[in-house]
């Protein structure tokens, strides 16, 4: 029996990809481990395996499709002595739903059982009623669809359903929410957040033809979707706090001046601030442990390492790749190693596992002059540092002024998992480190 290639989801969060590329042409032979396509995800490209071997039968989603959602058949691959005949033509795009076991379904999705045949067929017609509604005060939901409508505070009772029988799905919620909201009688309940202008509406605030329309690619659109999220569902406040830079910027030169040199004279390495950066912010939610914490809506999970995701900027949008037990590795692993993701993440290669997770987040805008900015938490951290230039200032030292390198650094937090006193002492203690810079090797 031909076996399915199935569109991978290649992060916990990737729901759609784009089939970029075909590697491997119908009739080709195929082996397990055999590179046989290119994904786009809203992050990278990443390369599809073969699980199987036999010989590519049918290529059922062609290269340059967008959208196409995870579990979706992509190809169908032939065991030997099998031939095209053997595959049955399935519905383009079409997305396998899993099979359930009888007793998960739920009580609302089973059809009410058929009337009395004696009931006279001369009564009245009833009023026209939503299709979910079958006669008898139950609503035929899915469990997903009434949880999307409660959340949305739309009425069901006022939606068409589009699934087997007339049972209100997903799509029936997400599809007919403005007007529901529109018909459903007015309750008591929280505010809704006001929806977004429409792109009729936005074009027509502008002359046509002043512009270009720009098409969101995958990584914009995602990048849109979770900060929109970010800033509706997680409470930030923000903490500012000014560091010294002068000893970092001695040592710095120290270290790269000693840098071994191979045999044409190469350093091993070349310090950047950013490397200490990422090393201070590391040993500060070591030294405030209560910081490197994550929300979740049942219980805090508390880290016991110090991942440090690092903001790299790439046209078109930026990737957050992740340095593992930055507290622990040394100055010239984290250059080296920054170095390495940073030249992936600008080729969109970067796999999963080098930019998901982390327990927090640096951001970095010193190199393009800003003074000092506002990060947005990127979940499902608790904090995000931004820092900015270091530049001279004049300062107070004691009773004298003095011209001092000073750095602003800000720590967005999640007011549910990190207060402002805990805030405070995990900023405090990114700044010692970074004034001490001998403290990071000690």
């Amino acid at each position: 029996m031909p076996t399915p290639i199935l569109m991978p989801a290649l992060s916990p969060t990737m729901e759609k990809g784009k089939l970029a590329k075909w590697l491997k042409a119908e009739g080709d032979e195929v082996r397990s481990g055999d590179v046989i396509a290119e994904i786009e995800t809203d992050k990278a490209t990443m390369e599809v395996e073969a699980v199987d071997e036999g010989r590519l039968g049918k290529i059922m989603i062609p290269e340059g499709t967008d959208d196409v959602a995870v579990n979706t058949p992509i190809a169908m691959i032939l065991a030997a002595g099998e031939d095209a005949s053997a595959i049955a033509a399935p519905m383009a795009g079409a997305k396998p739903a899993p099979a359930k076991p009888a007793e998960a379904q739920a009580p609302e999705a089973k059809a009410p059982p058929a009337k009395p045949a004696e009931q006279k067929p001369a009564e009245p017609k009833p009023v026209a009623q939503p299709s979910g509604d079958k006669g008898d005060g139950r609503i035929f939901a899915s469990p997903l669809a009434r949880r999307l409508a409660k959340e949305a505070g739309i009425d069901i009772r006022l939606l068409k359903g589009s699934g087997p029988n007339g049972r209100i799905v997903k799509v029936d919620v997400e599809g007919k929410a403005p007007q529901a909201r529109a018909e459903a009688p007015a309750t008591p309940r929280a505010p809704a957040i006001a929806p977004a202008m429409s792109d009729e509406q936005v074009m027509k605030l502008f002359e046509p033809g002043s512009f270009e329309v720009v098409p969101h690619d995958g990584m914009r659109r995602i990048i849109g979707t979770r900060l929109l999220q970010a800033k509706q569902t997680i409470p930030h406040f923000y903490l500012t706090i000014d560091c010294g830079l002068d000893t970092l910027l001695e040592a710095r030169a120290t270290l790269n001046d000693h840098a071994p040199k191979d045999k044409d004279g190469n350093p091993s390495w070349k310090l950047s601030v950013n490397d200490f950066l990422i090393k201070a912010l590391g040993l500060a939610l070591k030294r405030v442990p209560d910081a490197n914490v994550t929300w979740t809506e049942n219980a805090l999970l508390k880290h016991n390492r110090a991942d440090v995701g690092v903001a790299v900027a790439i046209e078109g949008g930026l990737f957050t790749p992740v340095i593992r037990d930055a507290d622990q590795k040394s100055l010239s692993q984290i250059s080296q190693e920054m170095k390495e993701l940073a030249a992936k993440a600008r080729k969109r290669r970067l796999a999963p596992h080098e930019y998901q997770g982390g327990t927090t987040a640096l951001s970095n805008l010193g190199m393009f002059g800003i003074k000092n900015f506002d990060a947005v938490i990127n979940p499902p951290h608790a904090t995000i540092l931004a820092v900015g230039a270091g530049e001279k200032r004049t300062v107070v030292i004691g009773d004298k002024i003095e011209i001092r390198t000073l750095m602003t650094a800000t720590l967005s937090c999640d007011h549910r998992a990190v207060d402002g006193a805990l805030g405070a002492r995990l900023l405090d203690a990114f700044k010692a480190l970074v004034e001490n810079p001998v403290l990071m090797v000690a």
